[in-house]
């Protein structure tokens, strides 16, 4: 796979993977910011294979975010401890784990908050996939809207008060070294998700979903199991949400159904959004949507509290207005040989022109 890599993408690879390596050293005091941002992008990039390549415009990714963040807390405290005791009063009843219990609970925690909601988009793509259009988009947000509610009914998880996470052992180091730890296995897993879908992309895969997008009646007349690779693609796209959300999960400390855990009106609509922003279908667009959302969206929070809100639909209003393509679209229409693209420029001068 690397021999297949141009020199310059390595280039960009090596440099984008640097920063992330030394960025949060140097500014160590935004670590945490560091780490949403990895989160961001990971979200935004696993959103992109049903809504950018295969079409299917969903919000119900949330969900997988919100099970991944329950299942990985549940199994960590419950593999040593009485779950229905830690959640009672709201999670304020807490047991210490031994620096042995926590990493042990927290990778097989990590292992099933990726399994269990790429178990769940397997078991109900059958029935949602089968809708098309604003159906499927208006189905999708009523699942992450019930998820919360769901779960905001179930008192073996704290109910509508939540449930706090494993506190981090303080026998191996402070906040500071929790923090660092946990950016770091953010880090490993914005790896291990960019690797894996530039591979997919690479393969038949992608042409399949695009052919959905582009005429899925066609793309069956011609013999695709349609319904098999838009599942297929939504188990993976679980499965890393789910692995994000486990992790978030840790890093909050405490877990809340409706605006932490299945919050689909922020990071339910931020995946849709930082797609839009860096331009759908594309490996890059997602990555700068999500770079470039997160450095608006902390200095609304940071500028403008108290109509953050108001600044953040402004800014979808300019992007849906301005920039329908995203940046990657206007960077390909303005500068097309970045993109491999050979223009003649006397042909497009004409094509201006003649518009």
């Amino acid at each position: 796979m690397l021999s297949n890599i141009k020199k310059k993408d390595l280039f960009i690879y090596l440099g984008v993977l640097a920063f992330a390596l030394i960025a949060p050293n140097v500014f160590s005091d935004y670590r945490i910011q560091f780490t949403f941002w990895l989160v961001l992008i990971i979200l935004a990039i696993t959103w992109n294979i049903q809504g950018g390549e295969m079409g299917y415009n969903t919000f119900g990714n949330i969900m997988f975010f919100g099970v991944g963040m329950y299942v990985c807390s549940g199994i960590q405290i419950g593999l040593f401890f009485d779950l229905a005791e830690w959640t009672v009063s709201g999670g304020e009843k807490t047991f210490i784990h031994t620096p042995d219990q926590y990493f042990q609970g927290l990778w097989i925690g990590l292992l099933a908050a990726a399994i269990i909601p790429a178990i769940i988009a397997l078991i109900i793509g059958y029935g949602v996939l089968g809708l098309r259009g604003h159906y499927f988009a208006i189905c999708t947000l009523g699942i992450g809207i019930a998820s919360g509610e769901i779960a905001g009914g179930i008192e073996l998880i704290g109910a509508g008060q939540g449930m706090t996470a494993p506190p981090w052992p303080k026998d191996i180091g402070g906040t500071e070294y929790r923090n660092e730890f946990f950016y770091y296995l953010t880090l490993a897993l914005f790896v291990m998700t960019f690797v894996f879908i530039k591979w997919l992309y690479s393969t038949r895969f992608r042409l399949v979903l695009n052919a959905i997008r582009d005429n899925e009646d066609k793309a069956e007349a011609m013999g695709i199991e349609t319904m098999r690779y838009k599942i297929t693609g939504w188990v993976i796209s679980a499965f890393f949400v789910g692995l994000a959300g486990g992790l978030v999960g840790n890093i909050v400390g405490y877990i809340e159904p409706v605006e932490v855990a299945f919050d689909g009106r922020e990071m339910g609509v931020f995946m849709v959004l930082m797609c839009i922003l860096g331009g759908k279908g594309t490996l890059w667009g997602p990555v700068i949507g999500a770079s470039v959302f997160h450095i608006f969206k902390e200095s609304f929070w940071s500028f403008f509290l108290g109509w953050q809100y108001v600044a953040l639909g402004v800014l979808i209003i300019v992007i849906v207005v301005y920039l329908p393509e995203g940046i990657m679209g206007f960077l390909r229409e303005k500068k097309p040989e970045w993109f491999g693209e050979i223009m003649d420029e006397e042909d497009r001068k004409a094509q201006v022109t003649l518009d």
